[in-house]
Protein backbone atom coordinates (compact mmCIF):
# COMPACT_ATOMS: atom_id res chain seq x y z
CA UNK A 1 0.00 0.00 0.00
CA UNK A 2 1.18 3.38 -0.73
CA UNK A 3 1.84 5.79 2.54
CA UNK A 4 0.17 8.59 3.48
CA UNK A 5 -2.84 8.25 1.41
CA UNK A 6 -5.23 6.58 3.24
CA UNK A 7 -7.56 8.13 6.00
CA UNK A 8 -6.74 7.62 10.23
CA UNK A 9 -9.00 4.59 11.04
CA UNK A 10 -9.46 5.15 14.37
CA UNK A 11 -12.02 4.29 17.53
CA UNK A 12 -15.04 6.38 17.49
CA UNK A 13 -18.04 6.49 19.50
CA UNK A 14 -21.52 6.87 17.55
CA UNK A 15 -24.40 8.48 19.46
CA UNK A 16 -27.76 7.54 18.52
CA UNK A 17 -29.90 10.98 19.82
CA UNK A 18 -32.95 9.31 19.38
CA UNK A 19 -33.19 6.83 21.51
CA UNK A 20 -29.31 7.96 24.07
CA UNK A 21 -27.21 5.13 22.27
CA UNK A 22 -23.96 4.96 22.27
CA UNK A 23 -21.64 2.71 21.12
CA UNK A 24 -17.76 2.52 20.51
CA UNK A 25 -16.16 1.53 16.86
CA UNK A 26 -13.32 2.09 14.67
CA UNK A 27 -14.20 4.23 11.87
CA UNK A 28 -12.59 6.84 9.59
CA UNK A 29 -14.95 9.86 10.49
CA UNK A 30 -14.31 12.70 11.88
CA UNK A 31 -15.09 14.96 14.73
CA UNK A 32 -14.25 17.97 16.91
CA UNK A 33 -16.48 17.03 19.54
CA UNK A 34 -15.22 13.96 22.28
CA UNK A 35 -17.24 12.12 24.80
CA UNK A 36 -15.39 10.06 27.90
CA UNK A 37 -16.80 6.36 27.47
CA UNK A 38 -16.94 4.29 29.86
CA UNK A 39 -13.03 2.88 30.00
CA UNK A 40 -12.01 6.18 30.96
CA UNK A 41 -10.24 7.56 27.89
CA UNK A 42 -11.97 10.29 25.53
CA UNK A 43 -13.26 9.53 21.81
CA UNK A 44 -14.34 11.45 19.22
CA UNK A 45 -18.22 11.50 18.92
CA UNK A 46 -20.35 11.50 16.08
CA UNK A 47 -24.00 12.44 16.54
CA UNK A 48 -26.08 10.16 14.14
CA UNK A 49 -30.12 10.46 13.98
CA UNK A 50 -30.94 6.45 13.54
CA UNK A 51 -28.75 3.64 14.65
CA UNK A 52 -30.19 -0.05 15.40
CA UNK A 53 -31.46 0.66 18.55
CA UNK A 54 -34.12 3.28 16.87
CA UNK A 55 -34.51 2.01 13.62
CA UNK A 56 -38.22 0.37 13.28
CA UNK A 57 -36.72 -2.67 11.30
CA UNK A 58 -34.43 -3.46 14.29
CA UNK A 59 -36.54 -2.71 17.35
CA UNK A 60 -40.10 -3.31 16.09
CA UNK A 61 -41.88 -0.50 17.24
CA UNK A 62 -42.86 2.61 14.85
CA UNK A 63 -41.39 5.73 16.18
CA UNK A 64 -42.10 9.00 15.10
CA UNK A 65 -38.61 11.30 14.22
CA UNK A 66 -38.82 13.98 12.21
CA UNK A 67 -35.73 16.05 12.62
CA UNK A 68 -35.44 17.83 9.49
CA UNK A 69 -38.92 18.37 8.83
CA UNK A 70 -39.41 15.56 6.31
CA UNK A 71 -43.32 14.79 6.15
CA UNK A 72 -43.66 19.41 5.75
CA UNK A 73 -40.92 19.00 2.77
CA UNK A 74 -42.55 15.93 1.19
CA UNK A 75 -46.29 17.90 1.52
CA UNK A 76 -44.91 20.94 -0.41
CA UNK A 77 -43.40 19.35 -2.86
CA UNK A 78 -45.95 16.86 -3.73
CA UNK A 79 -49.86 18.99 -2.58
CA UNK A 80 -51.53 20.37 -5.91
CA UNK A 81 -51.35 23.44 -6.56
CA UNK A 82 -55.17 25.29 -6.73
Amino acid sequence: MKKDIHPDYKEVVFHDLSSDFKFLTRSTMRSKETIKWEDGKEYPVIKVEVSSASHPFFTGKKMFVDTAGRVEKFKNKYTKKA
